[in-house]
Formats: C-alpha cells, sequence, structure tokens
C-alpha cells in the first residue's frame, strides 16, 4: 500500500516500487495498491488503484474495500501510507499488516486541519483535546500492526511513546538509489543551465518543507536555487520570485539534478528522515538542512553537510555563504558525502525488510 504512485513525487513513491520489484525478484508474489488521478503504468506485477476523482469519504471507503478484498488473498500486507484505510482493511480481512512509518500521522492531520500550529515535538507533549481523536486512531492503527519500521531513531522513540512494542518496532534506513551511470558534472550543469553557486531542492512543494525560509536565505546568499517538485504552494512560491522551478522530475533527473548542483538544500520546518538527503549524498553532493527530525541521524554537521535550526533565514544564509566562501570545507564535505551513506545499501536494507514481512506473515 502506498499513498502515492510514479509518476507521482515523494519518498513514499519510489520506495514502494522499488520494495516490490525487489520482493519480486526473490520470489514473492506481489501486487500494489495506491491511489492515481489515472491508471498507474503496467509493471510486472499488478497494481491496483483507488481513482483520486472521488470524494474523500467515497475515496477512503473505497480504499478500505480494495485493501480487504486484496489482503484476503494475501499472507502479509506492508503499508508506506493511507495507514487508516490499511489497519482497517486488513482487519476486516484479518491479514497482518506491516507499516513503513515515516510521520506521525496524527500531527500531520492536525496541521491539515488547522487544528495544530506548533512545532512536532510541542504536540507530543501539549497537544488538546481537538486532536484527541486523531491520536487514538493512529495509537491504535500503530498498536494493531504486526511490526512497524521507521527509518529514523527520533520516529522509533515517538511510536514507543504511542504504545507501541519495542520488540514490534526495527529502524530501517532509508536506502540509497540504485545510481544510473551519470554524465560528467559540467555537462549536467550546462543541461540545468547551471552558471553560478547553485543549491538544489526536491520534493512536495508543502508547508512541511518550509521553503519560504530557504528562498529567502538563497537570496541573501546571493546563490542560486533550483526547485524541483510539485505542490500546493508552488504559486505561491514562485511569486517570491529568485528561485528557478524546474516542476516534477523523474527519479533519475532529480539525482542529476543534485550531482550538478553544488549543494542540496533542505529547510523543512519539520522531518522524519527524508529520501532527498540519501539520494543526494549519494552522488557526492553535501547537504545544507535544518536540524529537524531524524535529518542529523544522516546529515553530520561539518562531516558530509552543514546543520542549522529550522524557521530561521539568518542562520540558514549564513551556513550557504559559509559553505560557498570555503573551497576548503566544501571540498571536505563532498568528499564525504557518498561513504557517509554507503552503509545504506538498497540490498542490505530491503532483505532486512523481507524477514520483517516473512516473521509477520508466519
Amino acid at each position: 500500500m502506498s499513498g502515492i504512485w510514479p509518476p507521482d513525487v515523494g519518498g513514499p513513491a519510489s520506495h514502494a516500487p522499488e520494495v516490490a520489484s525487489f520482493l519480486l525478484a526473490r520470489g514473492h508474489e506481489v501486487e500494489a495498491l495506491t491511489t492515481a488521478s489515472s491508471a498507474p503504468a503496467p509493471e510486472p506485477y499488478p497494481v491496483s488503484f483507488v481513482s483520486r476523482s472521488l470524494p474523500p469519504g467515497l475515496r477512503h471507503a473505497a480504499g478500505v474495500r480494495l485493501v480487504a478484498a486484496r489482503a484476503r488473498r494475501a499472507e502479509v500486507v506492508y503499508t508506506t501510507g493511507m495507514l487508516g484505510r490499511s489497519s482497517l482493511g486488513c482487519l476486516l480481512a484479518r491479514t497482518p499488516y506491516v507499516v513503513k512509518l515515516t510521520a506521525d500521522p496524527a500531527y500531520e492531520r492536525a496541521r491539515r486541519l488547522h487544528l495544530w500550529r506548533g512545532s512536532l515535538e510541542e504536540f507530543q507533549r501539549r497537544a488538546g483535546p481537538a486532536s484527541l481523536p486523531l491520536r487514538l486512531a493512529r495509537d491504535g492503527d500503530l498498536r494493531r500492526a504486526a511490526h512497524v519500521v521507521t527509518p529514523s531513531s527520533f520516529l522509533a522513540e515517538l511510536a514507543l511513546g504511542w504504545g507501541v512494542a519495542r520488540e514490534r518496532t526495527s529502524v530501517l534506513p532509508n536506502p540509497t538509489p540504485p545510481l544510473p551511470e551519470l554524465p560528467a558534472r559540467e555537462e549536467l550543469r550546462r543541461r540545468f543551465g547551471i552558471e553560478r553557486p547553485t543549491l538544489a531542492f526536491a520534493g512536495r512543494l508543502t508547508a512541511q518543507k518550509s521553503l519560504r525560509v530557504g528562498i529567502e536565505a538563497a537570496r541573501a546568499a546571493g546563490v542560486e536555487l533550483l526547485i524541483a517538485g510539485e505542490g500546493p504552494e508552488r504559486a505561491e512560491l514562485e511569486q517570491l520570485g529568485h528561485a528557478r522551478f524546474l516542476g516534477p522530475l523523474s527519479r533519475g533527473r532529480v539525482l542529476e539534478l543534485f550531482a550538478a548542483a553544488d549543494a542540496a538544500l533542505l529547510c523543512s520546518a519539520w522531518e522524519n528522515f527524508p529520501h532527498v538527503l540519501v539520494e543526494a549524498l549519494a552522488v557526492g553532493t553535501p547537504v545544507i538542512a535544518t536540524s529537524v527530525g531524524g535529518v542529523a541521524e544522516v546529515v553530520r554537521d561539518g562531516e558530509n553537510g552543514l546543520l542549522v535550526p529550522p524557521g530561521d533565514p539568518a542562520a540558514l544564509s549564513e551556513a550557504i555563504s559559509r559553505f560557498f566562501s570555503s573551497e576548503p570545507l566544501a571540498a571536505a564535505l563532498r568528499a564525504a558525502a557518498a561513504p557517509s551513506v554507503a552503509r545504506f545499501g538498497p540490498d542490505q536494507v530491503y532483505a532486512e525488510l523481507e524477514q520483517i514481512l516473512v516473521r509477520a506473515a508466519a
């Protein structure tokens, strides 16, 4: 189960097809379920979808029915999104499910419904009664799971606080992507029209990514910012000027963009363990990021990137200026980038996930 699927942009849209292909190659029968605006491209395995054109209530009901119908034929369900629909569908089918938890779903929904405006950490301590139904639903869905996988220790600790048993919790980092044969960096810079110091961002253009702060910081530091992706904030962000918007790119093109840029930018207000961090570092590009969630578990300040507090354009601009004004610093971070994520190889990560799924099915 994945809420997004190619050609959608985002970590789950990359992760879910990779897991499906890995499991298929290992001899397992695989079927993917998602939501989509139109029929997904054919894969070597079935891909079923619920149309996003349905009204929210009907779309959720259709998702539950689809999960239940397919889960009855499966030994285990692996869900990377649509937690409530996956949980209820598997409950109806009496099929165990494993959750890849990438965020606090109660916090995300509370933000969307304007029930909460504070930080993720404050939400854990101070969330009021308005968000109680969301938190109870989250806790119930996760406690019923056969296993909960998180990409960061940060999120694993949160899940333990929600009542998930430690023995049913594992930390599995997001793996490095399969790296294509990339053209020379000079050629990539020419293709993207890069002629001066440049930062690159890739991802959903949402409030979480706090790109207003990133654009302001890049402008103050006098460096170019290329933004790949789509999302509800794009129109407003384009009105700010300075940044160049590339629209949604395939994962291969995102890797090329990161390889062409001098550094990757992540200015999020809250995060877990974004796929883009591993993607940028894997192609040898250091990251300038806000120290939120599990980011510091992969980006080490002064080693393979620079970290700053969230929501501080001045601190972010200072870090950007420091990176571009010191070639020895930039060179050292660049040299350490790819080796720092060598331990996140996909074969190792997905083999461990396979064993978790096999145990859950048993």
